[in-house]
């Protein structure tokens, strides 16, 4: 089979379109003949190494894993003879990111629990976009941020890959919205549901004196006081994605800022499991949410869509298509 691989850690460059060995399902696992993948920053991470610490996990000298790619949709191929929940011919989708990665190929081994079956009302394209965004931003603003009916939300970095769907499901749950995106991206962002949007070309939200009971930081560059400044006396900020300085002091200094006052700090590292990938697919499945793709690539260009995703202006999703020429 076809896929793309690599054996160093670099940029895009060092990626390479090879045929593989096929790989062969085990007892509690399924072959899928993918259709369609998602390109994600955590791709990227793993790719340069960036930040060093996760070398730690995914190889130390060079990579453990050689073929990136972790939200696939794609057609059940055969089963293990443990299997339970599918059958050859489903069509599924999933996070395989916790199970060795491997979604820029043709086809992928990966054990049952980590798929959902694929919503009939959604193309494979769709159901490739949504399965780490859409969960990161569900565990962010549900889990860590305790979101509840009525609260004034923001999110910051609104027309990204998590920031579309967090705008989409902080709406579901009754909340009252304001997303932060660039001029060319406000339409689109309201088009989703948003109540208020700010530009920041034109307004910095850290200092309009605006205060918030949830603030999604799914992108950007503020630092995290200037989230706090920005929070009421009992708000929650939840970091999902943007600078590694913005990473970092979310890991470092959010405990303590929580341990010292009402506010609190979090850094929300999404966990792939299915009983929320299936919460996701009902709203999918409903029209609650709805996938925004930027682009699609074809499997070869798969440096390029990487490229692309890592200037950091696409709007929502970067989708691999796995057949077809190039």
């Amino acid at each position: 089979m076809k896929a793309v691989v690599y054996t160093t850690y670099g940029s895009p460059d060092v990626l390479q379109l090879k045929e593989v060995k096929k790989p062969t399902p085990k007892d509690n696992e399924v072959l899928v003949k993918v259709h369609a993948v998602s390109a994600n920053a955590a791709d990227l991470h793993l790719l340069r190494a960036d930040p060093f610490l996760t070398r730690l996990m995914s190889g130390l000298l060079k990579p453990k894993n050689t073929i990136l790619g972790s939200d696939i949709a794609g057609r059940i191929e055969a089963v293990g003879r443990n299997v339970k929940e599918f059958q050859a011919g489903d069509e599924v989708f999933g996070d395989i990111s916790g199970c060795g990665w491997g979604g820029f190929a043709e086809y992928v081994s990966v054990p049952e629990h980590v798929l959902v079956l694929k919503p009939a009302n959604r193309t494979f394209e769709q159901a490739a976009a949504v399965p780490m965004a859409a969960v990161t931003a569900l565990q962010g603003i549900r889990d860590k941020g305790q979101i509840q009916a009525g609260q004034k939300v923001l999110i910051n970095g609104a027309s990204g890959g998590v920031g579309t769907f967090a705008v989409q499901i902080a709406k579901s749950f009754g909340a009252e919205v304001t997303a932060v995106c660039s001029t060319g991206k406000i339409n689109m962002v309201r088009a989703l549901g948003a109540d208020h949007v700010i530009d920041y070309t034109q307004e910095d939200f850290t200092k309009n004196g605006q205060q918030y009971d949830l603030i999604i930081a799914a992108n950007g560059y503020h630092s995290i006081l200037e989230y706090k400044k920005s929070l009421n006396p009992t708000g929650i900020y939840v970091m999902t994605g943007g600078s590694m300085a913005q990473m970092f002091q979310a890991m470092l200094l959010g405990p303590w800022i929580s341990m010292t006052g009402s506010k609190k700090m979090h850094n929300a590292m999404a966990k792939p499991n299915q009983k929320d990938l299936t919460f996701i697919k009902e709203l999918l499945e409903a029209g609650t949410i709805v996938p925004v793709i930027d682009r699609k690539y074809p499997l070869c260009k798969v440096p390029e869509a990487l490229r692309y995703l890592e200037e950091g202006h696409a709007i929502g999703k970067v989708i691999i298509t796995v057949e077809g020429n190039c």
